[in-house]
């Protein structure tokens, strides 16, 4: 079984920082690209970074300059640093793992983690 866990965010001033790491357990052979995304009150679920195996970055418009992935392949973790945070960033983040398990490749998501924006 597989399980990705976010950890991070709460609540952060306009123009704050916050940062969120999501972390795969479970048997894990191999872990290809793994992404961020977020969902703000009622709207659709959203890419906002994604990185590749070899550490290869792909951002959103709306956050490129401000947020920053990365990823730890040893310790299978991701991170997302978000600077200069706008209230337009209030949303549920997801973090999201291909995994190639025990007898498949599959997509794997966290339970989410709520990040606010306000003053």
């Amino acid at each position: 079984q597989v399980q990705l866990v976010e950890s991070g965010g709460g609540l952060a001033q306009p123009g704050g920082s916050l940062s969120l790491s999501c972390t795969a357990s479970g048997s894990i052979f191999s872990i290809y690209a793994m992404g961020w995304y977020r969902q703000p009150p009622g709207k659709q679920r959203e890419l906002v970074a994604e990185v590749a195996t070899v550490g290869s970055t792909n951002y959103a418009d709306s956050v490129k300059g401000r947020f920053t992935v990365s990823r730890d392949n040893a310790k299978n973790t991701m991170s997302l640093q978000m600077n200069s945070l706008k209230p337009e960033d209030t949303a549920v983040y997801y973090c999201k793992a291909r995994i190639l398990g025990i007898a498949k490749v599959d997509d794997y998501w966290g339970q989410g983690t709520q990040v606010t924006v306000s003053s």
